[in-house]
């Protein structure tokens, strides 16, 4: 035969049963205490109603006359059973004094001597004794009746122990249906009670409560990802060591409010809304975040879950293969267009037109190798010389034409390792891409690139300036347009207002900044400095000494 180990309870058992013991055990004890307390008060109001309904026999008139006529029992008899069932006492003895008795509730008693003492009645006091008579034990009273100061008789008034024992046992007996009553109700009371605790705490014991908080705790400081969790004043609650390290908060800020934190705007309006949010974008001074918001409501706002993914990598990664799309979409069309001309060079052969088939070849040869040359010379550094081909086949099929000014200076070496060529990636792709953007269906549409070393207070820099022939930027919207989700773009397309701010999030990264102006004939013209560290390698080019980009307005 095997046997089973019951499990541990829950803790809500656990709960119920210590509160449905110590109810019992708290209304046992107020049972026996009254009892008890209800016995010695039921035997003293007993024995006060004894000696007050012997006090008054003894006093009244029509005894003292009766105890003078030749024949007492016939007058006092009926007399003392009528006070009996007045006074609700089990026996009245009135006596000479000498002990006979001149009454009794047992008629067959009345002649025979009272069991009892009657010394002290006998010297004119009143006393109350417990004694076992003729109707067993009894709390009794006697009291002298007398004439002037001469004791013609004795009155004993008495309750039996058992008529005192039945009156405490019936109020034992509602007490302990009052008992029960409570006992039930409170465990009611008790159950109710820890049903909803034991919802709350899915039926788990305290052992296993204390498990999960460790795991808990541990589960919540190991995941890299961000989780803050806000109450309903929006205030903080919890929030892991990714969360802190992503928000670039430090210290103490369970309790502080979210817009108490110095966030961005942007990032500090998702935390605070109401509504839900599904992976949306946010930038802080050096990351990406893609956010999650999601609202604990349980008939009432109660808090708010969110939970911080860093993308920054991410988001340069898919920078940098968005610009190699851009080379392999200009890749292709290179080799479309090369095969028509190709084709081209071939019908013209096989026409006989041989010299004009040479000179077609040679002309579009050379107009290539002029933009490679053109492009290679102002720029080397070749991060930046490859980008800058392949926005320029890209704005050719926008029917944008992309122009690198011949003030730009940048050799191979030139940039130092602090400043990483996907950085340089980002910011310059983005900025050539909102200005073919704004340029895109403008008269002679426009996009000319500057870039160069110079000095500013005898610190050397880098800078990087796009400028384009599009409207132009509202005066008004001069610091609007590098927050995270502004846009010119219809709002059907993606990536809204997320290029602007991520230039200007790695501008901040390297203490540089980013600045936007009027161009020269319109448009808008976007600046870049960054500032570099001095090395050996570290020269200046012609824009040093002139800060020059020719906009929409002239040849560069």
């Amino acid at each position: 035969m095997r046997f089973s180990v019951p499990g541990p309870r829950s803790l809500a058992g656990q709960l119920f049963a210590m509160q449905a013991v110590l109810i019992a055990v708290v209304v046992a004890g107020y049972a026996l205490f009254t009892y008890v307390s209800d016995r010695s008060q039921a035997k003293e109001a007993a024995t006060r109603q004894a000696r007050a309904v012997a006090r008054s026999v003894a006093d009244s008139p029509s005894v003292l006359a009766a105890t003078r006529s030749p024949d007492p029992t016939a007058e006092l008899q009926p007399y003392a059973l009528k006070v009996m069932r007045d006074t609700e006492v089990d026996f009245i003895t009135i006596m000479d004094p000498r002990g006979i008795r001149w009454t009794h509730p047992d008629p067959d008693q009345i002649g025979q001597k009272f069991q009892g003492h009657t010394a002290k009645a006998l010297k004119g006091g009143t006393f109350t004794e417990t004694y076992t008579g003729t109707l067993g034990p009894s709390v009794r009273a006697v009291t002298p009746i007398q004439d002037g100061r001469k004791v013609v008789g004795l009155v004993s008034a008495g309750i039996r122990v058992e008529e005192i024992t039945q009156r405490v046992q019936d109020q034992l007996t509602a007490l302990l249906g009052v008992a029960a009553g409570a006992l039930a109700l409170g465990a009611v009371g008790t159950y109710v009670i820890n049903a909803r605790l034991r919802r709350h705490t899915h039926g788990m014991n305290a052992s296993e409560l204390s498990r999960m908080h460790d795991y808990h705790q541990a589960a919540l400081h190991a995941v890299r990802e961000g989780l803050l969790m806000l109450d309903g004043q929006y205030r903080v609650a919890l929030i892991n060591d990714g969360g802190r390290e992503l928000l670039g908060v430090a210290g103490d800020v369970v309790g502080r409010s979210v817009a108490d934190l110095g966030l961005p705007a942007p990032l500090t309006g998702a935390l605070l809304a109401s509504e839900p949010r599904v992976d949306e974008v946010h930038l802080t001074a050096s990351r990406v975040l893609v956010i999650n918001t999601s609202p604990v409501s349980g008939g009432e706002r109660r808090g708010t879950v969110v939970t911080l993914r860093d993308v920054t990598e991410l988001q340069s990664l898919m920078g940098e293969l968005d610009s190699e799309r851009g080379f392999t979409q200009a890749l292709r069309s290179q080799a479309h267009e090369a095969a028509n001309r190709l084709h081209t060079v071939v019908s013209l052969i096989e026409l006989g037109r041989a010299e004009e088939a040479v000179e077609f070849a040679t002309a579009e040869l050379e107009l290539a190798q002029a933009l490679t040359d053109q492009v290679v010379a102002a720029v080397s550094e070749p991060v930046l010389a490859a980008l800058l081909l392949g926005k320029t086949a890209q704005a050719n099929e926008r029917g944008v034409e992309l122009m690198v000014s011949e003030d730009s200076s940048l050799d191979d070496g030139l940039l130092p390792d602090t400043l990483p060529a996907r950085d340089l990636v980002t910011i310059l792709g983005n900025l050539i891409d909102n200005a073919v953007d704004a340029a895109q269906g403008s008269d002679r549409a426009r996009v000319t690139v500057a870039a160069y070393t110079a000095r500013r207070e005898g610190a050397p820099e880098l800078v990087l300036r796009v400028s384009d022939t599009g409207p132009g930027v509202d005066p008004e919207h001069a610091e609007a347009v590098f927050q995270r989700g502004f846009s010119t773009k219809p709002a059907g397309e993606g990536g809204r207002g997320l290029g602007l701010a991520l230039v200007r999030q790695a501008a901040q990264r390297h203490e540089g900044t980013l600045s936007v102006t009027g161009a020269d004939g319109g448009g808008a013209e976007f600046e870049v400095r960054l500032p570099l560290r001095e090395s050996g390698a570290m020269a200046e080019g012609p824009a040093s000494r002139t800060s020059v980009s020719t906009g929409s307005g002239g040849d560069a």
